[in-house]
């Protein structure tokens, strides 16, 4: 029987690269779109200086309906807001009709992505990830989990029962995975990068841009410093939430078909926020009724009585019983704790 292993990946499993949590991305976006200018605003003192750049080949490039005032203003408006918002994408989706909102957003999105990618455990040294640095964190475990017993031969069909729904803008899990499989196997950057296709992998709010091996036409690599004409064009690739529930220009229609057929369904580091519920929520032709399903979630930090609600949010997901077995704790433990549950 075909196995579906799905797995919905949140910013708690990016957080163990010690990359920023909701929180601390609304904090640092807050601070890169916080512009103070001195010398009658000749110089810049305070903000990022490639987001300002940024703006300003947007209002170059553009046919003149945006004018840089007005992208300042509501930058400053983004940054004084963004400690109400439950996180960067809701505050985003409350100002759906300001694209000058989203604008600044976005940028803000990519410039602090970049740069924490290049602070993570996972950036390049001497041309690969020092494995050293991530020992305790879940995705040495992940990695165990979807080779244990598996030869090289064999991984391209197992990878294929897979699918990774990834809510962060980050690369953390396939810049992982790239170099896990070539120095296990010793396979080269192809052999790697063809490996890795199988697995089925969406981003519904989009990333920072494709990575080198992944052959895209807007490859950036990890932890990248662009060009701010690049973060303009990067920029694009982040979708609202009603972007990523487009049918016409986002894989929705592929994530909810996934999430329909999956046998087992794996919560990591997910903040169950309402929008993403409802994104992945599946339609009522797509609902497998017959499809035996087991539920696992990292719960960290999360009340016994909103880990009901969750266990109802689950349920609501589907229209069905769904039983779910939460553990509040990080990633790296929860996978020690339904290690043979979670195994193929």
């Amino acid at each position: 029987m075909t196995k579906n292993n799905v797995y919905v990946i949140g910013a708690g499993a990016s957080k163990e690269a010690n990359l920023p949590i909701g929180n601390e991305l609304k904090a640092d976006i807050s601070s890169l779109l916080d512009f103070n200018f001195d010398d009658f605003g000749r110089h810049l003192k305070k903000g990022d200086k490639k987001i300002l750049d940024s703006l300003q080949y947007h209002v170059t490039k553009d046919d003149g309906s945006y004018d840089m005032s007005a992208l300042l203003r509501e930058a400053s408006h983004t940054s004084t807001a963004l400690p109400l918002a439950i996180s960067i994408d809701n505050f985003i989706d409350a100002h759906k009709q300001n694209e000058n909102i989203a604008i600044c957003g976005k940028l803000g999105i990519i410039r602090s992505i970049l740069m924490a990618e290049k602070k993570s455990l996972l950036n390049i040294k001497d041309a690969t990830i020092d494995l050293s640095l991530i020992s305790k964190t879940w995705y040495i475990s992940f990695f165990q989990l979807l080779t244990e017993n598996c030869n090289k031969e064999d991984l391209a069909e197992r990878f294929k029962d897979i699918t990774l729904i990834i809510f962060n803008y980050d690369r953390c899990v396939e810049h992982f995975l790239f170099h896990a499989l070539k120095i296990y196997y010793q396979v080269n950057d192809v052999e790697a990068a063809q490996l890795i296709k199988n697995i089925n992998i969406y981003h519904p709010y989009g990333s920072v841009g494709d990575l080198p091996w992944m052959n895209g036409n807007d490859a950036v690599d990890f932890g990248a410093d662009p060009h701010p004409k690049k973060i303009l064009e990067l920029s694009k690739q982040i979708k609202t939430f009603t972007e990523g529930t487009n049918p016409d220009s986002s894989e929705i229609s592929l994530i909810r078909e996934h999430m329909a057929r999956a046998n087992k369904l794996i919560f990591i580091g997910f903040a169950f926020h309402k929008l993403n519920m409802k994104l992945i929520k599946i339609s009522e032709h797509n609902n497998y009724e017959s499809n035996q399903l087991e539920c696992f979630a990292t719960t960290f930090g999360i009340s016994s009585n909103d880990v009901g609600i969750i266990k109802s949010q689950i349920i609501d997901l589907y229209g069905r019983k769904i039983i779910t077995s939460t553990l509040d704790a990080e990633c790296s433990d929860f996978f020690k704790e339904y290690w043979r549950s979670l195994s193929f």
